[in-house]
């Protein structure tokens, strides 16, 4: 038996934007938990939607969708303007890689937007 059919998984699309998500928000409340809460309470709310977005689009949930489209603006927003404030500022060493990850995080945000609202019918 396949781990796609153990998984009962309809789209694999679908399951890596899930897993996106899912390591989004894992790694955004990991690093709320690392700095003893002292990082931007909206950053603990954005792991906690992506966490919640992520099981939404697991079980292939029609108020996936909805969230997936609340993440959009707020990750976009998230994303850009921590990538502008730390180019602008520059203030960590190892800052090419911080950057390139904010990059690859709103491209998969973007991606995962578009596929989703183009697909919101598949969903329950």
């Amino acid at each position: 038996m396949t781990l796609k059919s153990k998984l009962k998984v309809e789209n694999p699309a679908v399951l890596l934007f899930s897993i996106f998500y899912a390591v989004a928000g894992a790694s955004k409340i990991f690093l709320l938990v690392v700095t003893n809460f002292t990082a931007p309470p909206h950053l603990g709310v954005l792991g906690l939607l992506s966490l919640i977005t992520a099981y939404g689009l697991f079980k292939m949930r029609r108020w996936s969708v909805m969230l997936v489209t609340a993440i959009f603006f707020l990750g976009i927003t998230f994303g850009a303007t921590t990538l502008y404030n730390s180019i602008v500022l520059q203030t960590f060493e190892g800052a090419l890689l911080f950057h390139v990850t904010l990059i690859a995080y709103i491209i998969m945000t973007v991606v995962a937007f578009i596929y989703v609202a183009a697909k919101r019918k598949d969903f329950e």
